[in-house]
């Protein structure tokens, strides 16, 4: 038994399974598939894998008035650690499409867990796929000081469907809730144990719909056991019992994805909307906006800042941070926008509306509490990109940040006379994140530039300390033109990313398909 699990000691655990709706709870109907009540009896029941067939007692659920009632239930099998798992499934009253879901949704599962918190080990919730993310994220925050797991879980294809991913996915969820304490909400799905608020939806249709581009799995589900990496897991590290906060501000939050010329004006409305309290902007690579003629783009973000409003700046990249280093991330901090770093538009959101809506804080209070890791939803940074300890640049590292700047602005003529006479060893020298000036290229906004770093012999294979090679780095922006020329100039992806690769090339096809990933 591993030392990690719940007490060798106990023969069965007790797991909550509560049923919000969504796909892996659908049957057929004239209509198309509809969510349907009675999954324990019609879903679970009758399947060796998840009943022995013992008939245990009911189980007494604590339900939405506070009244105690006694529910059916099952369990299963014993298990390869020497255990069953013990569970009673409870149904919202209205089953719901994920699409459908909304804070209040997320307040009810955030309740129900709370009511029940004493009388189970561990809690198992089923969820449309569309916004579980979301989800995750929402519950990642409202569920305070948690000391037990919370897994969440759904399906593409019905329970009762012939072919379904809904029958692995849920006992997977059920095996790990019921056998090993980690005191996190995670999502389960397709063998694999993610950190809920570092998850987000990757397609529509595939079983293996969902990614964690930023934070490796915390466990993975093989033929033989269940594999979890303890060193990730985040724990409570506050002397308070368990709590819940359901005030949330989501209606007063919106999301803004920056595009190529986007007009002032446009964000200036979204930014007066009447009781607007926070934005979640989406911007280029690194953190990057344009500021358009004057910075009457950066303008408008300042005025807003000064009014109130908290506005936070996450990259539209699947992978990577937002470092303010480049002039437009600069400009966008100066102006008092919180770098999101490596944080999903989910839980930037979630994050955000939970603090907005949390009793005592101040505006600076939620500024400093954004810019730190709360529930292992993002990757603090202590230094950033180019910067250097003593503040003082030796020779080598200041011409390299120049070329940085240089490439991030596309000037040209800098580019040219930062690399004429015996500069060209510039070419493979590599930044604090391991980034050469291709790597900076590769995302930037001239190809004229790139191809004067190649032509003059900069390396198209060499990986920054994410093990990103430029060709990958162009790809995942989305830069066909860039993307052709590099393979042009023999770039090709490391068997190393070719994983990642293929679960992108899901959703953008065409440029990973010029790269060579099918």
């Amino acid at each position: 038994m591993d030392q990690h699990s719940i007490g060798s000691s106990a023969l069965e655990s007790r797991v909550l399974i509560i049923m919000t709706g969504g796909t892996i709870c659908m049957k057929r109907s004239p209509n198309g598939f509809v969510p349907a009540r009675g999954f324990l009896e019609s879903g679970m029941a009758p399947r060796p894998s998840f009943n022995d067939f013992s008939n245990p007692d009911d189980i007494v659920v604590v339900v939405d008035d506070g009244t105690e009632v006694s529910h059916r239930s099952l369990r299963t099998p014993i298990s390869t650690y020497q255990k069953h798992v013990r569970y009673a499934v409870f149904e919202f009253q209205e089953l719901l499409d994920s699409s459908s879901i909304s804070s209040e949704g997320w307040s009810q599962i955030a309740q129900t867990i709370f009511r029940n918190y004493k009388l189970f080990d561990a809690f198992v919730i089923l969820h449309g796929t569309d916004s579980l993310a979301y989800t995750c994220s929402a519950l990642s925050f409202m569920l305070q000081n948690l000391g037990k797991p919370v897994i969440l879980t759904g399906s593409q294809a019905p329970m009762l469907e012939l072919q379904n991913d809904a029958t692995d996915n849920l006992l997977g969820s059920l095996i790990i809730a019921g056998h090993f304490m980690i005191p996190e909400v995670c999502l389960f799905f397709n063998y694999n144990l993610f950190r809920g608020n570092r998850t987000t939806k990757v397609s529509a249709s595939d079983f293996s719909a969902f990614a964690s581009p930023n934070a490796p799995p915390l466990g993975t589900i093989s033929s033989l056991k269940t594999h979890v990496k303890w060193e990730l897991i985040h724990r409570p590290t506050h002397l308070e019992p368990f709590s819940i906060q359901t005030n949330r501000a989501t209606g007063d939050v919106a999301c803004l994805r920056i595009f190529p010329g986007i007009e002032p004006r446009m964000v200036e409305a979204v930014l007066q909307l009447d009781g607007l309290k926070g934005l979640v902007l989406e911007t280029f690579g690194a953190g990057n906006a344009p500021g358009g003629p004057d910075g009457a783009l950066t303008k408008v973000f300042a005025n807003a800042i000064r009014r109130g409003v908290i506005i936070v700046n996450i990259t539209q990249c699947m992978t990577g941070t937002v470092s303010p280093l480049y002039e437009p991330a600069m400009l966008l901090k100066h102006a008092g926008v919180i770098p999101g770093h490596d944080m999903t538009s989910e839980a930037a959101l979630a994050k955000l509306s939970y603090l907005l809506a949390m009793p005592g804080l101040n505006p600076e209070d939620i500024v400093q509490k954004m810019s730190v890791s709360l529930r292992g939803e993002m990757t603090e940074q202590v230094n950033m990109v180019f910067e250097h300890p003593s503040g003082v640049l030796p020779d080598r590292l200041a011409r390299l940040t120049s070329l940085g700047y240089a490439i991030s602005k596309g000037d040209v003529p800098e580019i040219q006379k930062l690399l004429k006479g015996d500069h060209g060893w510039l070419l493979n020298e590599a930044d604090y994140s391991g980034n050469t000036p291709l790597h900076i290229a590769a995302t930037g906004p001239s190809l004229e530039i790139l191809r004067i770093l190649l032509t003059k012999g900069a390396s198209v294979h060499l990986r920054n300390n994410t093990g990103r090679t430029p060709l990958f780095a162009s790809a995942n922006a989305g830069l066909m033109e860039h993307v052709s020329l590099l393979k042009r100039s023999g770039a090709h992806v490391h068997a190393d990313e070719l994983s990642m690769a293929r679960l992108l090339a899901q959703s953008s096809p065409d440029v990973w398909s010029m790269v060579g990933v099918a």
